[in-house]
């Protein structure tokens, strides 16, 4: 009918057919397709646009888009860019160009973890023959390798990997997904040849994101001493999401850091993100802002922090705070925070073709660096 409005979900952009059959409609420009989200592959946008204009009939279409939504694709500094773009009148050329880029790293990502997975599929297929081969000393083994916990000597280092999983990083979680086994393999095979227990170390994963994801604002995974458990806790924890302004919620992610602390101890945080920690006006304003003090008190986060005052007391315990850029924007925050721990600050690229290989390096880096000093790196 003219005039009226319908309502639709993705999933309806791909063999679903709006079909008009009143004149009115028709003889005004047909059905009007309008997408509010920007495709990750160019063919499902085609599909939407193709909803309309079939069989010769007319039809239009057109792209509303929310600026927040692009940063995944346009990064920390996406009202700039967006500026920037229309300014050159390249919006959209820019914008395809980026998705094409993000696509292309998910691919390769997805790839990696194939491959990660068939190395599995073998050794368990190797598995089932010495069971059907009655080989006890192989089925002994392979499953003492799978059941085997963190070793408990002195020597153990407990590391807390702690992420910005806002919209604009949604690379880093992609290539943390597949590069946790890396890590794992490489830490452990260099342990063995310098004649430590390969499960001399442990690991959690953190992600930290901003007041307006409310209790997402923090998820992390168990300790663990294996890949597995955490290669699933980054596949489940869903998109990189939040942080409508500048600043992020570090302070969650430290605050937890030292819940932990508390509880068992840890070595050292691994602190990767592309933007500085909150002030303690802009905690304020997001906590009144998003839910109000009385939400807030009905969480974990009851208690309102600072990334001051949560650093303060990882550096009573001695627990170090490595710190990895990965915008210039956060550099003095994140040096500031490594410095008064006697932590590392480097810039991490994580969106360049060596982006999951640097992110192993670093992990594994101070990984082995805290067990056993420069000689293990």
């Amino acid at each position: 009918r003219p005039g009226q409005i319908t309502l639709l979900t993705r999933s309806f952009g791909r063999g679903t057919d709006f079909i008009c059959r009143n004149q009115i409609v028709n003889t005004n420009g047909g059905v009007h397709v309008i997408q509010t989200f920007l495709s990750e592959e160019l063919s499902e946008e085609v599909q939407i646009m193709g909803r309309t204009a079939r069989q010769g009939d007319s039809g239009s279409y057109s792209m509303i888009l929310l600026d927040s939504d692009l940063e995944v694709y346009l990064g920390k500094n996406y009202i700039a860019e967006i500026a920037n773009m229309r300014k050159l009148n390249q919006v959209y050329s820019t914008l395809n160009t980026k998705r094409n880029e993000y696509c292309k790293m998910k691919y390769e990502t997805n790839h990696q973890a194939i491959a990660d997975t068939e190395v599995e599929h073998q050794k368990t297929l190797k598995f089932v023959e010495a069971l059907d081969n009655n080989k006890i000393e192989e089925v002994k083994k392979f499953i003492s390798e799978r059941n085997k916990g963190a070793n408990v000597s002195s020597g153990k280092s407990r590391t807390i990997v702690l992420m910005d999983a806002t919209g604009s990083m949604a690379g880093l979680l992609l290539k943390a997904k597949t590069t946790v086994v890396n890590m794992f393999n490489r830490a452990s095979s260099i342990l063995t040849e310098k004649g430590h227990p390969a499960g001399s170390f442990e690991m959690q994963f953190v992600v930290y994101r901003d007041y307006d994801c409310k209790e997402d604002i923090l998820q992390y995974s168990g300790w663990e001493s294996k890949p597995d458990s955490l290669q699933k806790f980054m596949g489940d924890i869903g998109n990189a999401k939040g942080g409508g302004d500048y600043e992020e919620a570090i302070e969650v992610g430290l605050w937890h850091c030292n819940e932990e602390a508390y509880k068992d101890g840890i070595s050292q945080v691994i602190l990767i993100g592309d933007a500085p920690a909150k002030t303690v006006a802009a905690i304020q304003r997001d906590r009144r802002n998003y839910g109000g003090e009385s939400y807030w008190k009905k969480t974990r986060y009851a208690k309102e922090t600072h990334w001051e005052v949560e650093l303060k007391r990882l550096i009573d315990k001695e627990v170090p705070v490595h710190a990895f850029y990965v915008d210039r924007g956060a550099e003095p925050n994140f040096k500031q925070i490594a410095g008064a721990s006697k932590g590392r600050c480097e810039k991490l690229d994580v969106n360049s073709d060596q982006g999951a290989e640097l992110l192993t390096n670093i992990v594994t880096e101070q990984v082995l660096n805290q067990i056993g000093g420069k000689e293990f790196v």
